[in-house]
């Protein structure tokens, strides 16, 4: 048996608990790859032994783009780890060495009227050029979007831009964070009909 979503965000300001009011399920896994790895495993295995297996994890979360305009919704479909670096032992960036993994993760993308972008993610918070032909940066859906496809539970990712990713996103980030909720509200309608 399956339950309906699994809503994935790093922090309740990016969804100001107008899911939770609405009676749908959040996790909130706080920032990093390690925190998102670790609570959406910990959450789907949960949830797999009782029965309740969601049809699908979507992720609803802020980033930055020096790409995409500020307080535009991009429905990120492939995903790299922008922080994996072992050029120096001969693997390509991104590449995790000795597993089966591809560096570049993709998923289907769904919402047609949304621009499409590659996220990348890593442990640090984006203000330059960035890496790996990314035009979406953020630090956490990498990590949701790999645990999802190792559990083979489908998986969404629709971002927020709050910055440029420039020299001042972090005072952009924190201005723009709150707005994030009222979009996601706006699109879940649309989410919903096509996951």
């Amino acid at each position: 048996m399956t339950t309906d979503v699994l809503i994935v965000a790093a922090l309740k300001d990016e969804l100001k608990h107008h899911f939770e009011d609405g009676g749908i399920p959040v996790l909130y896994t706080g920032i990093g790859k390690v925190n998102a790895a670790y609570y959406l495993a910990r959450e789907l295995t949960r949830l797999r032994q009782v029965g309740r297996l969601p049809r699908a994890v979507i992720n609803f979360g802020t980033a930055g783009s020096p790409v995409f305009k500020t307080h535009e919704l991009v429905e990120c479909a492939s995903f790299v780890q922008r922080d994996m670096d072992l050029t120096p032992l001969g693997f390509a960036h991104g590449v995790t060495p000795f597993e089966e993994t591809p560096a570049i993760l993709e998923v289907p993308r769904r919402l047609s009227a949304l621009p499409t972008g590659i996220c990348g993610t890593g442990d640090s918070f984006e203000n330059g050029a960035g890496t790996m032909h990314s035009n979406v940066f953020d630090m956490e859906a990498y990590a949701l979007a790999k645990v999802s496809l190792l559990e083979g539970v489908p998986f969404m990712s629709v971002k927020y831009i709050t910055d440029g990713c420039d020299h001042n996103a972090h005072n952009d980030w924190n201005e723009n964070l709150h707005k994030a909720a009222a979009s996601f509200i706006n699109i879940y309608g649309e989410v919903a009909k096509v996951i």
